[in-house]
């Protein structure tokens, strides 16, 4: 996959969690992820595998599936 991709993930990641007024460190917590882990995700920097994204979509109460929605 390309960096756009990854970038529009990360975009969208943020997106979700900004509209239910979590921040990285509420997200990280309830998600199990570290900060920085979360932050380069968020950045598009790293290619987050399917179970990482399934944690922070359960942590976003949405499903992975709607983090895959975005035009590329």
């Amino acid at each position: 996959m390309n960096r756009e991709f990854f970038f529009k993930l990360g975009y969208k990641i943020k997106y979700e969690r900004v509209k239910k007024q979590l921040s990285q460190l509420e997200l990280s917590l309830q998600s199990g992820l570290t900060t920085r882990t979360l932050s380069r995700i968020e950045s598009g920097t790293i290619d987050p595998k399917i179970s990482t994204l399934k944690r922070i979509a359960d942590a976003l109460c949405i499903e992975i599936a709607d983090l895959l929605k975005f035009e590329l």
